[in-house]
């Protein structure tokens, strides 16, 4: 299944707060994601991602869906159109953002050392 066949499903109703910094989020995402374990082999499964007007903000995608929540209290059929594609750009940036390898080999060598 290709990114562009993928279903997402959008929570706009109570998102999840941002897991970055705790804060309130605008909307949340579930998506496809898939990633190779340690055999090399792919591994399905989903990933959630939060708009978070902080951690987002002058991040590519992100800018513009943040800019509509600001100029829209609710969702009327005329603006359809324009989240969606807002949406997406936005679904885009967060698909691609990984995990910091180096911050996560860190945090796990404080874990073995009872540091954490």
């Amino acid at each position: 299944m290709s990114e562009e066949d993928d279903e997402i499903v959008l929570q706009l109703a109570d998102p999840p707060n941002c897991a970055r910094c705790g804060g309130p989020g605008h909307v949340s995402a579930q998506f496809s994601h898939s990633w190779k374990n340690a055999s090399g082999e792919e591994v399905p499964g989903s990933r959630e991602a939060t708009l978070c007007p902080v951690c987002d903000h002058g991040e590519p995608g992100a800018d513009g869906l943040l800019t509509f929540f600001k100029a829209h209290e609710s969702l009327g059929a005329s603006e359809l159109e324009t989240f969606h594609n807002l949406a997406a750009a936005w679904v885009t940036v967060a698909r691609a953002r990984q995990a910091d390898q180096q911050q996560l080999d860190d945090e796990y060598e404080r874990f073995r050392n009872g540091e954490l």
